[in-house]
């Protein structure tokens, strides 16, 4: 597409850019999904925490914009680490932010904060959707689960980030703060890096 004889540059080449970097990624996300699929074991690797933070922020700022919301984060320990398969998680924790830009309400925030629990990683999701209805907390997770039957999906997107995480040594649960929102904690083992 870039070669063809249509310029691209300046800030539509740029979009286009950040489109397609988009597109790479969910394509790779979606071979990431079908492979934990068909049962095959996660690859484990350390990696650094800053750079997932870093990574997860720079491939979602521009759906937080287009939702009209801002996207937060604070400053990570550069020692902590992760021992897992770096691209599920990334997948896992992706799904996350995009159903928090889906549900939460315009013009307010976002946020994606990691930090030391004991021995363990959590890395937080937190939106404003409004908080959830009684009893829905733990059924979301549930696979064709819609809890809000007017918003697109398949209702898949939990079940799948919840199969990741538990591959992973892990934990994906939920928080609810009635009135205002809630928290997606996705709780790993932790490592430093050497």
């Amino acid at each position: 597409m870039r070669s063809g004889s249509v310029g691209l540059s300046g800030a539509t080449g740029a979009v286009l850019d950040r489109s397609l970097a988009g597109l790479r990624s969910l394509i790779d996300r979606s071979l990431e999904d079908a492979r934990l699929a068909a049962g095959l074991n996660p690859r484990h690797q350390l990696f650094s925490l800053n750079d997932f933070i870093s990574e997860l922020l720079v491939t979602s700022s521009l759906a937080a914009r287009a939702r009209g919301c801002a996207l937060s984060s604070y400053a990570i320990d550069r020692r902590l680490a992760i021992l897992g398969d770096r691209e599920l998680l990334l997948s896992a924790v992706h799904n996350l932010l995009q159903n928090a830009f889906k549900f939460t309400a315009a013009g307010t925030e976002v946020s994606l904060n990691a930090h030391v629990h004991g021995e363990r990683i959590h890395i937080d999701v937190q939106d404003h959707c409004g908080g959830l209805a009684h009893g829905t907390a733990e059924v979301m997770f549930i696979p064709f689960t819609q809890v809000n039957k007017d918003i697109s999906g398949a209702g898949l997107g939990l079940s799948i980030s919840r199969q990741i995480v538990e591959a992973n040594n892990g934990l994906l649960t939920v928080r609810n703060m009635p009135g205002s929102g809630c928290v997606f904690t996705v709780d790993l083992p932790g490592c430093e890096m050497d």
